[in-house]
């Protein structure tokens, strides 16, 4: 699994807190981590947590990563600027068990933490705790066991509905004011990470035109 950090502007200066944390889980299961920045408050290329959406969205519809681990302030504006996009079902979490019921429960391939409320003393092994029980166990197995397969229905429906309401990613990215989504895009690593592991051509063609590449 290839995993994507994505830090906003406001928590920037964490990012190297939550890269450790989620390497150290990562290692642990043989995952990869790719960090997409913010590396630092002071960056050059700055993210709202609006931007934290459509670099998720590009990278999990193009295939250059399996799961996205973001968040901001609260957690919460992130949370909904990624679940804005098709092909994203990102879940807010707070606390291991928010983690471990999402995995298993709801099966997304996003979450989105809150990175100032709440994250005081212990913040990073609240984040180790959280990162170790995301991935635990393979995702979608249900819980509790026995509710495994209407859980399993019902993520199946879901996943259904967001097909239909949603356009193609790259129609949306082409309607999307032009400043917006180069903005996303401009992070000192953007390009070498994304057109290594990107594997959806149609998605990759679009980044390529919005960069004039």
């Amino acid at each position: 699994m290839r995993i994507a950090l994505i830090n906003e502007n406001s928590q920037a200066a964490k990012n190297g807190i939550i890269f450790n944390a989620l390497k150290k889980i990562a290692d642990q299961k043989g995952f990869e981590v790719v960090n997409y920045g913010m590396y630092a408050a002071d960056d050059a290329a700055q993210l709202t947590y609006v931007q934290n959406g459509i670099l998720a969205a590009t990278l999990l519809n193009s295939g250059a990563a399996d799961f996205v681990v973001t968040g901001c302030g609260t957690g919460e504006g992130a949370m909904l600027a990624l679940n804005a996009f098709p092909g994203v079902l990102c879940g807010h979490i707070e606390t291991p068990l928010d983690a471990y019921t999402f995995a298993q429960i709801n099966d997304g391939n996003a979450i989105s933490l809150p990175f100032a409320l709440g994250f005081g003393w212990g913040g990073d092994l609240n984040l180790e705790y959280i990162f170790e029980k995301l991935f635990v166990e393979e995702p979608g197995g249900g819980y509790p066991k026995e509710r495994a397969v209407p859980e399993k229905r019902n993520k199946k429906i879901l996943d259904e509905v967001k097909a239909v309401a949603y356009r193609p990613l790259p129609d949306i990215l082409e309607s999307i004011d032009r400043e917006l989504v180069l903005g996303a895009f401009a992070g000192e690593h953007f390009k070498e990470y994304f057109f290594r592991d990107a594997k959806d051509g149609e998605v990759k063609d679009c980044v390529r035109k919005l960069l004039g590449e």
